[in-house]
């Protein structure tokens, strides 16, 4: 029985699915190209024309009438020594060549590296790149095989192993630490990018874009990068912080009396501690010129300044602002407001000393 050819006049790909890498166009046992046939490839596309398993003539973008100048290639491989007349079979693939973005990765079990302050760690790391297809002819040999259509989801576990098989040893060869990583991941992605670059282009595809969201360490590194991140935080600034304590325990003492004692103690610390640490820094600023600094010098309670104000009659204690008993004997205060600095009574309500003029 006579089965009637279908010919082709115009071979194209409309689809618009945007998880498509390369699509082949279909044609089965009754299609043939016919000479003439309109070849169109949008832009971001481009055509291939294999006959045999054998690629023969790549099409940019553009409009094409097919003919012997147009297939050199299949024209010596179909021995058209004077042009053809007859229909003829051919596969045509048609490659996607945008941007494919938003694609994620991620480490699905931590691995290990040497850092020189933490030494061997293990750590996870996700994120995010872009590819694009780059040589559709390397795409076809080494990915498509016998598929009428390759598509993102085809690939996706393929790139997904490269970038994670990869990433410790960018990471050991950038000899970042584990601190400068977590603080530096922007120049890390170029870094990560140009390593992986290699990898991408032996399957015929680009990197466009290479993202590291997160590296997250074991908990005891964090602690110690967050640890070490407070001391530089407070390392010029321990005189403040200890002032400010210092006066939210005055406030906490003057709500609640009972807690005087212990409160008095809390100030103390906090007092040796910020001149502890500011002696050190002057010693390490003493060190580091030359000078020599003396015992008083080194002795944090040499810079602790004289405390002044109300002060019990019976027993001495320091009374704190609006106590009504003494936080040392109990006895019900009837206080006489001196001065802190030249100490002479002051008169209920002064703002400033009448001996002196201290603020008060």
């Amino acid at each position: 029985m006579f089965l009637r050819r279908q010919l082709l006049k115009v071979i194209e790909w409309t689809d618009t699915r945007t998880d498509l890498i390369c699509y082949k166009f279909p044609m089965n046992d009754r299609v043939e190209i016919m000479n003439g046939s309109q070849l169109i490839v949008r832009e971001g596309q481009v055509a291939l024309f294999v006959k045999e398993g054998k690629l023969a003539d790549i099409f940019a973008p553009g409009r094409y009438k097919l003919n012997t100048p147009n297939l050199p290639i299949l024209t010596t491989l179909m021995n058209w020594n004077k042009g053809f007349n007859s229909p003829f079979k051919c596969d045509v693939f048609f490659v996607n060549t945008t941007q494919f973005t938003g694609q994620k990765w991620g480490t699905a079990n931590p691995f290990t590296m040497r850092d020189p302050e933490f030494g061997v760690i293990r750590i996870r790391g996700f994120g995010t790149y872009n590819f694009k297809v780059t040589d559709p002819k390397m795409l076809l040999l080494e990915l498509l095989g016998a598929r009428n259509e390759f598509t993102v989801a085809n690939i996706r576990e393929k790139l997904r192993s490269l970038i994670t098989s990869s990433i410790s040893d960018i990471i050991a060869n950038s000899k970042y630490s584990a601190i400068d990583l977590s603080t530096k991941l922007k120049d890390f992605n170029a870094i990560a990018r140009d390593a992986l670059q290699p990898k991408f282009n032996n399957i015929g595809m680009q990197l466009t874009v290479f993202v590291v969201e997160n590296i997250s360490f074991p908990e005891e590194v964090e602690r110690a990068i967050d640890s070490r991140s407070s001391v530089g935080i407070l390392n010029d600034k321990m005189g403040s912080f200890v002032a400010m304590q210092q006066a939210q325990a005055m406030r906490d003492m003057s709500n609640n009396p009972a807690g005087f004692g212990g409160a008095m103690m809390g100030l103390g610390m906090m007092g040796n501690m910020g001149g502890g640490m500011a002696m050190n820094n002057v010693q390490d600023t003493n060190q580091g010129s030359g000078l020599a600094t003396s015992p008083q010098a080194k002795s944090p309670a040499a810079a602790a300044p004289a405390a002044g104000g109300n002060f019990c009659k019976k027993c001495g204690t320091a009374i704190s602002p609006g106590a009504k008993f003494c936080g040392g004997c109990g006895k019900k205060l009837d206080v006489i407001p001196s001065c802190s600095n030249c100490k002479i009574e002051l008169k209920p309500g002064a703002k400033f000393c009448s001996g002196c003029g201290t603020k008060q």
